[in-house]
């Protein structure tokens, strides 16, 4: 089963919490084992799992990439995004997450994060539960 959903950013950076959506597509599918994986096709953009307890790892999390100061290196790349390419690449484009008892099998503090580096724009997130 493969769904996909639209996301609207709002900041040039930022880390959205798209847990709830997956879990809710995981409960709709009817699928008590088995996995989700969530895909986000850009190359700008990338979908990770970390803390969900604090807002400031979030922060913290966007603040260290930014800590690597790709913006102050000379781009080849005409369309000025170079940084978000990068940390598009550091971050990944997905993350797979085990099923159990029609449930995501994260941890106590785990959440899944979409993460934005050339905002805002409206994205897709691709989600396929087997």
């Amino acid at each position: 089963m493969i769904i996909k959903k639209q996301l609207k950013t709002n900041k040039h950076e930022e880390l959205i919490d798209i847990t709830h959506l997956v879990s809710e597509e995981v409960a709709k599918s009817g699928i008590k084992e088995g996995y989700a994986l969530v895909y986000v096709p850009h190359t700008t953009a990338g979908v990770t799992i970390n803390e969900n307890a604090d807002p400031d790892v979030r922060r913290d999390i966007l603040t260290g990439l930014r800590s690597l100061d790709f913006e102050s290196i000379s781009f080849s790349h005409m369309e000025g995004n170079s940084p978000g390419h990068l940390k598009s690449s550091i971050i990944g484009c997905s993350i797979s997450v085990i099923i159990e008892n029609s449930k995501l099998l994260l941890g106590t503090w785990q959440g899944i994060y979409f993460c934005e580096f050339d905002g805002p724009r409206t994205r897709s997130v691709v989600i396929q539960i087997k």
